[in-house]
């Protein structure tokens, strides 16, 4: 890519943007942004550009919002040529279940999805078995040993009933209380020998009877059957439509009302149920029961329901017709978990596979990682040998830990606990590594839009990530936007030769939307910058007293008349109003050496800061330096000014040696006149501007951070005292 045009509108509280980048000098570009000036809105709208989806405006969802963003050709960037490397706080997203299947993005959130939609299924299906049976068992567990003896086969277990289930015509035991009659110590005493034989005594003779029914057959036509038909034909509207159903026994009787039939089948099972010789091998069974203690419920449950006393002689086929028919009361959501299950086979499969391909650039991406990041532990490929070998289709992490001479194994949830900040962000570079390494392999054409990576990191990992970026910046698939608020890594970036100047950004946020020039100061903006402008920009002349004051400090002193001179244009003195350009112009060239003049020497050079001032005002919101300091000049010589006048006793001002604009506070707080409004001001120009001001030519980043909106509106306040 050569050029990248990018217009916005309303985008995530950007109300609008319009920029050329260029990459003819390298194929990076930076934009350093302060606090506030909307960086992470930019990477949101080109992370909505690789997700395809349209970007929008939050807080004011009405809005029209606009984005176009091409290449040099005029072609809209696509999907897949947008990567975004977020910030820590905005991990990859994928869960800790397949944190470490280390395969690429799309085909990890493939396999994510494959198991969140059959465990979503499986939530339902386990509820519904849940509420049926009334169970607090392992539901799980329970189903699967009860069809494969073996504990953590729910799934095998499932599909191997399938065919039974879908065969199966009713659910005869969908209401069994589970727990109740399998319960361990219920299971216990039915296995015992009295129980068993008394057991088998009462199925005999219930058999028996059952043979000698009138209308009930054993294994072909019991009471369960006929209770089901006589419901069915009632609630179809059988006999409502006058048809009758024809009963053959030892003479046919035709039926025609549902309670007819109801009261025949009623009759029919008390025959049978209150047999003198049944009831007695019924009650010698209860006998056995009772003397149980801890299953006296289960002794009720059965005298409650009698009918499946028959079934207890085979517990373990009992316990499977009981699921059974749980289960086909639950049919649908049954039939949801086994396709959904099935359906994902194939594609596990082959995802398994692919990633199984992928296991050595996995362990170059671990060798990168290791001999590049500076963290207390070191990452290891746990299951290489049995990946090789065709044992386990994927490679997983191991976290070693080293503290100086010992070292241990540990989870990554342990490790993340002992982490600082910099260092969990060294270990999500790990994945931001593979996610370049996966397209350099695939030659996709990517602009990789870095959004503050390095923050929080130490010196050491920073460097290590703008090398391993430098790297990325070589090969010609790749094209970088890089975006900080960081201007010491900005700084760094540009020196290290990853991001050529011309190619370098400064963004404000305006009324009009987000603005960006091109930078200037990068590397030492006193030295590089102001110092040549001295004799001919007012602006950078007043920005670079502080810096001046600050190299006569070092060299020579803070009794040098030049430091003292300096110093009363930075606060008010006795002397300030008489100081001129003149004068200002000999400090310069006695410090620097050379000639040169101001072409109004005998202007005042506070006469110069306050149009200086006035200009900063109608140039609005700027990311410039020279007019952050200049504000900060202009609010506090005013706002001493003001002080001065209301204090009225030069001798007490002339007594403060430092920290003259607080103590001018004080004496102005002791006046009779003193103004509660007037303080406020004063007070935020007390804690906004020293830190402006008495800044030195080596460290100036803390007021490349804040906004001039502030400094403007406070410069403003303080005019208005006067």
């Amino acid at each position: 890519m050569k050029q990248l045009n990018v217009e916005l509108q309303h985008c995530y509280g950007i109300k609008a943007l319009k920029e050329q980048f260029d990459f003819g000098s390298g194929s990076a570009c930076a934009i350093y942004a302060p606090n506030g000036a909307m960086k992470s809105s930019l990477a949101k709208t080109f992370q909505d550009i690789a997700d395809g989806k349209a970007s929008g405006d939050r807080v004011f969802p009405e809005r029209p919002s606009a984005r176009k963003v091409i290449d040099e050709t005029g072609t809209e960037i696509a999907p897949e040529c947008v990567l975004v490397v977020r910030p820590y706080d905005e991990v990859f997203g994928h869960t800790e279940r397949t944190s470490t299947l280390l395969v690429n993005a799309p085909l990890r959130e493939e396999y994510e999805k494959l198991h969140l939609d059959i465990d979503a299924a499986k939530e339902r299906l386990l509820a519904a078995l849940k509420a049926q049976s009334g169970t607090k068992k392992d539901i799980e567990k329970e189903i699967s040993l009860t069809f494969t003896r073996e504990e953590q086969q729910f799934y095998r277990a499932l599909i191997r009933i399938r065919d039974e289930l879908a065969s199966q015509k009713g659910q005869a035991f969908a209401d069994i209380n589970y727990d109740i009659i399998f319960d361990e110590k219920v299971l216990t005493l039915l296995n015992t020998k009295d129980v068993k034989t008394a057991i088998e005594s009462y199925i005999k003779k219930y058999n028996e009877l059952l043979a000698a029914s009138t209308y009930f057959k054993k294994g072909v036509f019991n009471y369960y059957n006929a209770a089901t038909i006589a419901k069915s034909l009632a609630d179809n509207g059988f006999f409502k439509a006058k048809h009758s159903i024809r009963l053959n026994a030892d003479k046919t009787i035709d039926i025609g009302d549902e309670k007819e039939l109801e009261k025949l089948i009623k009759a029919e099972k008390e025959q049978i149920s209150s047999d003198k010789d049944l009831r007695k091998k019924f009650g010698d069974l209860e006998k056995l029961i009772q003397r149980n203690a801890t299953v006296r419920e289960f002794d009720e449950y059965v005298s409650n329901n009698e009918h499946i006393l028959p079934e207890l002689s085979n517990i373990d086929k009992f316990r499977e017709e009981v699921w059974k028919s749980y289960l086909k009361a639950n049919w649908d959501a049954y039939v949801d978990v086994v396709d959904k299950f099935q359906a994902a086979e194939k594609r596990r499969a082959e995802i398994e596979a692919q990633a199984a391909a992928e296991r050595t650039q996995w362990e170059e991406v671990i060798d990168v990682f290791n001999s590049r990041f500076f963290v207390p532990f070191k990452l290891e490929a746990k299951n290489r040998l049995s990946v090789m070998l065709g044992q386990e289709p994927m490679l997983s992490l191991g976290f070693r830990f080293e503290d100086g001479k010992d070292s241990a194994e540990v989870q990554k949830e342990s490790l993340v606990e002992v982490l600082s900040t910099g260092e969990k962000k060294a270990l999500y570079v790990l994945n931001v590594i593979f996610e370049i390494q996966a397209r350099r392999k695939s030659g996709q054409k990517t602009l990789l839009v870095v959004d503050d990576i390095a923050d929080s990191f130490d010196y050491k990992n920073k460097y290590a990530i703008i090398q391993y970026l430098m790297e990325i910046g070589e090969d010609a698939i790749f094209t970088q936007l890089i975006l900080t608020h960081n201007f010491d890594f900005f700084r760094t970036i540009n020196s290290r030769l990853l991001v050529p100047y011309s190619q370098c950004y400064m963004a404000s946020k305006s009324e009009g939307g987000l603005q960006l020039a091109r930078a200037s100061g990068i590397q030492n903006v006193f030295v590089r910058d102001w110092k040549k402008a001295f004799f001919n920009d007012p602006m950078k002349r007043i920005a670079s007293i502080p810096f001046m004051r600050n190299l006569i400090e070092y060299t020579k002193g803070e009794d040098d008349p030049d430091y003292l001179r300096l110093t009363s244009l930075l606060h008010c003195k006795a002397d300030t109003a008489s100081i001129t350009e003149a004068d200002l112009d000999k400090i310069y060239t006695g410090l620097f050496g050379g000639t040169g003049a101001w072409k109004k020497p005998g202007d005042t050079v506070m006469a110069s800061i306050q149009a200086q001032a006035a200009q900063c005002i109608k140039d609005g919101s700027t990311s410039k330096l020279e007019n952050k300091i200049v504000l900060s000049l202009a609010a506090r010589f005013s706002a001493e000014s003001f002080m001065v006048k209301k204090i009225n006793d030069q001798k007490k001002v002339d007594a403060i040696k430092a920290l003259q604009t607080t103590r001018l506070l004080s004496l102005y707080q002791a006046c009779k006149d003193c103004d509660d409004g007037a303080v406020r001001v004063i007070q935020r120009v007390v804690l906004m501007t020293p830190e402006n001001i008495h800044l030195n030519s080596f460290m100036y980043e803390p007021i490349l951070d804040m906004s001039d909106d502030h400094l403007r509106a406070l410069y403003q306040d303080v005019c208005k005292l006067s």
